[in-house]
């Protein structure tokens, strides 16, 4: 039987750190999207609202790659409130040719932050004026840290806001981004007035009720809004969508379910039936992206199974050159 890794958090952060070359495993991962011949199943969706968690089961198969991941991610949002992480979970490689196991990964949600935060960095990288230098992050929890992190890896910023619904959460986060990353970070007391000043805005939430007002956003932003991941959610108010030049899914049938796309077809802001090109579209020089710096842009990222596929693809192939894991035969 084939043997099989099992590999820790703790090993695969070592493995996978959040740099350029994980940025470009899922900006790859976009393109494959669009060539039509990825395999990637609706996402497996279940809420448990008795104690405000969820659970999604993505999946994908990629030509090309020697392996597909079924990923199992639960996001508990009350966990903090009793000393634990919001978000667990763990990720299966399997054989693409013969679907036998090759690793399991237990990585707690560590990989889905990553690959996540990836795919906030090639929407700016594809969407984000190429002189930005001003973010402005809504959220301070973990994504809303790692979304900066790649965010600096893809564009000059040398200044950012946070801003959080608690104030000391959006001051601790600031003044650890600011030591790790070297350039001015902020906490946020008006959310406006920083979404207004910045020339990227991430939003990272898992709000129900919209955040961010059009009439707050000028000409050369660029928004990724990535908190809207359950048809529940909402975090920018539909007429964003309406006052955008260009609004670009990650897969359009998940936008219409559960992104900012559902919200505002829900209002009538956007038409019903209207087709966007998506990220792997623009990825791939299949689509135009941004056209002048006067644009403003949206990405509305909902998490694909494909970025799974690719990051755990990636983090066994890394795993293996150093040797990590505990091996088994099954």
């Amino acid at each position: 039987m084939p043997e099989i890794s099992i590999l820790t958090e703790t090993e695969l952060r070592k493995a996978v750190p959040l740099n350029i070359e994980a940025i470009e495993q899922i900006e790859r991962a976009f393109a494959a999207l669009a060539s039509g011949q990825v395999v990637m199943p609706p996402i497996l969706s279940m809420e448990i609202a008795d104690f405000n968690g969820e659970v999604d089961a993505k999946t994908a198969y990629v030509p090309g790659l020697e392996s597909f991941a079924f990923k199992v991610s639960p996001g508990f949002f009350d966990n903090p409130k009793i000393g634990l992480p919001s978000n667990s979970g763990l990720m299966i490689l399997f054989s693409a040719k013969t679907g036998f196991v090759e690793a399991v990964m237990l990585d707690n949600g560590y990989l889905t932050e990553v690959r996540t935060a990836a795919a906030g960095a090639v929407a700016a990288k594809h969407l984000a004026v190429k002189e930005a230098s001003r973010a402005c992050i809504v959220g301070a929890g973990l994504q809303a840290r790692l979304q900066l992190q790649a965010l600096c890896l893809v564009r000059p910023i040398t200044h950012a806001q946070i801003w959080a619904r608690v104030g000391g959460k959006g001051t601790a986060a600031a003044a650890e981004l600011s030591a790790l990353l070297g350039i001015e970070v902020t906490a946020a007391d008006d959310l406006s007035q920083a979404v207004r000043e910045a020339d990227v805005i991430v939003t990272t939430t898992p709000s129900t009720q919209p955040l961010i007002s059009a009439d707050w956003l000028r000409p050369g932003q660029h928004v990724t809004a990535m908190g809207s991941d359950q048809h529940t959610k909402n975090e920018l108010d539909p007429e964003c969508l309406k006052r955008a030049d260009l609004y670009v899914p990650d897969r359009q049938s998940q936008t219409e379910l559960m992104g900012e796309l559902r919200a505002a077809l829900a209002a009538g802001a956007v038409p019903s039936g209207t087709v966007f090109s998506e990220l792997g579209d623009i990825v791939s020089g299949k689509a135009k992206g941004r056209t002048s710096d006067a644009e403003i842009t949206i990405c509305d990222l909902t998490g694909t199974g494909v970025q799974d596929t690719a990051i755990a693809t990636f983090a066994r192939a890394q795993a293996l050159k150093v040797n990590a894991g505990t091996k088994i035969n099954a």
